[in-house]
């Protein structure tokens, strides 16, 4: 009798049951499961201060010694920070499984508590974020920056080994929209690592850039609103953010870098007018998708991601000028955190998700990260509360506030 082949479906939720920190590397999008395991090559890294601008030749050249040495998964995956102060963590897998979208039964319950307490500490704490919001727009005031994203951190230490598969699975469930992601970093890939493998791991609802042959698609989000449990306040919010001057004017500060990054590499370009509301279980954005039409095949989509990164989605704008304010006033290096996750194969092909409402994490820890963007109008106030919203899709995929004790 032959035995029937397993549904994409099923494929795709065997993937996700079958991951294990420390030794995988899985990348679930709306459309597509990936798990890697395995190192067959590792992409070395280079310093200066051109690091990450010639990471994509580093990536081919290490491809293409995969593709003589016979190797049939020419394919790149892993993670890339937000400026070049730490390496990117890019390697050819051994193995690689690919399937069809997460599909999740509605009815099912997501799994809550990871742990049974957790002690946290917010860095910066609430008020020296405040301050320093203050401080952002007083440089806005007398300089020529435009917008800056500031960031928040909650290192959460667990009284038990955190289950890192459980969470990546709360977090495809609870997100399947958006692109789920748990990434091995090497010992000591930030200065919160203490020497532990740690893993990035999060579920992030914006797309840096795709690439598919010809055919590339950015979709930046910018501008965002805390969603609602009562349903009409939750349509009042969204409406009142796609009429928002002030998130208006934050999104358009980004679709015009995106755009003007794009453009040299694009024979067509469209871009939308206006942006359009998307909603995750936890806030609503602002999101505008820009297909283009390459016009070198040799452009592969790590060179447009680096050609993009940082956007000022999490950076800011002039990004010179936001990258100084940042390391002046966030209390904290980002490591992983606002870089990009994803993979590229030997074609140019791939997917580069921007890491987003993420965490690193080793055995019995976690860092959770949030941020906004600050532009003229905003209030600190206002851009706190929207940090503690987005902790949202990290705290609730570990059932903090709900089954889970927290003691500050």
């Amino acid at each position: 009798m032959t035995e029937r082949p397993m549904s994409p479906q099923k494929l795709a939720a065997q993937l996700l049951e079958s991951y294990e920190a420390g030794s995988s590397f899985f990348f679930a999008t709306p459309k597509r499961t990936m798990l890697a395991r395995g190192t067959f090559a590792t992409v070395p890294h280079i310093g200066g201060a051109d690091a990450l601008q010639r990471l994509p030749e580093r990536v081919a050249a290490v491809l293409n010694n995969a593709r003589e040495a016979a190797h049939d998964i020419p394919v790149a995956v892993g993670a890339v920070p937000f400026d070049g102060s730490i390496p990117a963590q890019m390697v050819v897998p051994m193995t690689l499984q690919r399937a069809g979208p997460l599909v999740f039964d509605t009815d099912v319950p997501v799994h809550q508590p990871l742990a049974a307490r957790y002690t946290v500490q917010p860095v910066p704490e609430p008020a020296a974020y405040l301050d320093g919001v203050t401080q952002a727009l007083k440089l806005m005031q007398t300089g020529s920056l435009r917008k800056v994203v500031l960031s928040r951190s909650l290192h959460l230490s667990a009284t038990t080994p955190i289950d890192l598969p459980q969470l990546l699975r709360n977090l495809a469930q609870r997100n399947p929209s958006g692109y789920t992601f748990a990434v091995d970093l090497p010992p000591g890939a930030t200065q919160a690592a203490g020497g532990l493998r740690r893993t990035l791991i999060g579920a992030s609802p914006e797309l840096l850039v795709s690439r598919s042959g010809l055919q590339v698609l950015a979709n930046p989000l910018a501008g965002s609103a805390a969603r609602s449990a009562n349903p009409i306040e939750d349509q009042e919010r969204a409406a009142t953010l796609l009429k928002s001057s002030k998130d208006l004017h934050e999104h358009a500060v980004v679709i015009e870098a995106v755009v003007e990054a794009m453009r040299p590499y694009c024979k067509k370009l469209d871009v939308p007018s206006g942006p359009s509301l998307v909603s995750t279980q936890t806030m609503w954005h602002l999101s505008s998708r820009i297909c283009g039409e390459l016009a070198d095949p040799s452009i592969t989509s790590l060179a447009l991601a680096v050609a993009l990164h940082p956007t000022p989605a999490v950076c800011g704008y002039p990004t010179e000028l936001a990258h100084e304010a940042i390391t002046t006033i966030e209390p904290f290096q980002r490591g992983f955190y606002t870089g990009t996750v994803g993979w590229c194969d030997a074609s140019g092909d791939g997917q580069w998700a921007v890491t987003i409402r993420c965490a690193e994490a080793d055995e019995r820890t976690l860092r959770l990260f949030a941020g906004a963007g600050i532009v003229v109008g905003s209030k600190p106030e206002s851009e706190l509360a929207e940090t503690e919203a987005k902790f949202r899709t990290m705290l609730q995929a570990m059932g903090l506030g709900q089954n889970a004790e927290v003691q500050s």
